[in-house]
């Protein structure tokens, strides 16, 4: 299954400057705690942000950038019809994590997304959420983090075909 997760402000905000604008240890550890185990595709900007690879997960960047170092755990494709056809053959679900041009990119083929909501406004927030990425979702689950809340979301129309 192809899973977007993303912690979003009350704006559609997810980063300033390159960077998450907001550290919750309890989104954090629920992020570590879904995603362990799985593998996790990322933008350029997003791995560089991280710096190494997310352990106990296969690490995919989509990038045109030749010059990102292979590492164990990290796999670098050029372009979303590779990610897709590699996907295949995971046997784990695959979590996009981000930037904004990856969910958007991912789009059409994310099954499930995954939100906590952040509960503030980030002002001179730089990168958002594609607008109405939840249209043709539904909620399925909703549970709280400490002052955050999670909310599953499931597609109404059946995506698996893609």
């Amino acid at each position: 299954m192809i899973i977007g997760i993303a912690a979003v402000d009350r704006k559609g905000a997810i980063g300033k400057g390159g960077k998450l604008p907001w550290h919750y240890s309890a989104d954090m550890k629920f992020f570590r705690e879904t995603t362990t185990g799985h593998a996790v595709v990322m933008g350029r900007k997003t791995w560089l942000t991280i710096g190494k690879p997310l352990k106990n997960r296969l690490n995919i960047v989509l990038s045109r950038d030749t010059d990102i170092e292979p590492q164990e755990s990290l796999v670098v494709f050029s372009d979303i019809e590779s990610v897709l056809s590699f996907n295949k053959s995971l046997s784990t679900d695959l979590f996009v994590i981000g930037g904004a041009q990856i969910y958007e990119a991912f789009r059409e083929h994310i099954e499930k997304w995954i939100i906590t909501e952040v509960p503030l406004t980030v002002q001179g927030a730089d990168a958002f959420m594609p607008k109405g990425y939840l249209e043709g979702f539904e909620v399925v689950d909703s549970k709280f983090l400490d002052d955050l809340r999670t909310l599953s979301f499931a597609s109404t129309s059946n995506k698996s075909e893609n």
